[in-house]
């Protein structure tokens, strides 16, 4: 059984990509330094900026890749990301859940979601 997960992204616009992680989504630090930014998302889960001029792995500019959160209210989510100047998509019902897209600065895709009522 998998006891930790922690997804890593390697990017070029690090500096801007850890500043979202951090002062947009506001999202904990475990662990940090000049070129790895661990963030937490849950008790067991991690997602990691890593800049790429420092490590072996390039970016991939956010393609083929989607990270899906399930949060517990996906409309104060959005609401405050609107407010902070993030541009969302509009809510919308899909796979029995209400879901919004935005993206990082390295262009990752962030679908926030929440099971219908």
């Amino acid at each position: 059984m998998i006891q930790r997960t922690n997804t890593i992204l390697y990017c070029e616009n690090w500096v801007e990509t850890v500043a979202f992680y951090r002062d947009t989504l506001r999202l904990p630090i475990e662990t940090e330094n000049e070129w790895f930014v661990e963030f937490q998302l849950g008790a067991t889960a991690f997602l990691s900026v890593a800049n790429e001029a420092r490590a072996t792995i390039k970016t991939a500019h956010g393609l083929g890749l989607t990270l899906a959160w399930q949060v517990d209210d996906v409309e104060k989510w959005r609401t405050s990301l609107v407010e902070k100047g993030v541009t969302c998509t509009p809510l919308k019902s899909k796979w029995g859940a209400v879901v919004t897209y935005f993206y990082d600065p390295e262009g990752h895709r962030i679908e926030l979601w929440q099971p219908l009522q």
